[in-house]
């Protein structure tokens, strides 16, 4: 179960009969920047317990898609059915996409620093405002379709969701930051999808 309100974020996760809590507090996190990025004044900073929270995804989500993929087939019927090309080829090519987006995502960001701070708004930046974030969800994406595990669908969404938390807290991060350029920025690229949405 997932509850949203303005200030937390929280996950309620049931496995083998035992409640996994993990509470975000979203509104309250203070300006954060990683340990070997500390003194970058290109760098807007981050959620405070972001990395935090991917690794725990990131664990839940591999021993389930493990233990339902390789073990116990809770949820991978759909695979009786399916030529295995039909779900391999599309599955890594996810994966591929994932890869390259991270590894060009990061490169941009934290591969170089930039003397003069501004809104990085080209390469994967121009398709999406948090590329790196999206590179995470396809990869998680791409281990689903190999296998077709559904309860990995089911955590699949709540990553989703915890993705969408941090980037628009981070999002508040680049607007105090950089202003105006960056709300020009907003209105031209979309946050975490490549879907941008018409307003009326």
């Amino acid at each position: 179960m997932i509850c949203l309100t303005r200030k937390y974020l929280t996950f309620k996760i049931v496995f083998n009969n035992r409640l996994y809590l993990y509470n975000m507090k979203i509104e309250e996190s203070t300006h954060h920047h990683r340990g070997s990025h500390a003194g970058r004044e290109d760098l807007a900073g981050e959620y405070k317990y972001g990395d935090a929270g991917q690794l725990i995804f990131m664990i839940i989500f591999l021993a389930v898609w493990i233990l339902d993929s390789f073990v116990f087939n809770w949820s991978t019927f759909l695979t009786e059915n399916v030529t295995w090309y039909i779900i391999t080829i599309p599955g890594l090519l996810i994966l591929i996409i994932s890869g390259l987006m991270a590894r060009s995502g990061l490169k941009m960001v934290f591969g170089e620093k930039r003397e003069t701070p501004h809104v990085i708004t080209k390469g994967v930046f121009s398709i999406v405002r948090h590329p790196v974030y999206l590179a995470a969800i396809l990869l998680y994406l791409g281990l689903i379709v190999l296998t077709l595990s559904l309860i990995s669908a089911g955590i699949w969404i709540m990553i989703i969701i915890f993705y969408w938390a941090i980037s628009r807290f981070e999002e508040k991060l680049l607007l105090n930051k950089f202003g105006k350029e960056y709300e020009e920025y907003m209105q031209k690229v979309p946050m975490l999808f490549p879907i941008k949405f018409k307003s009326k």
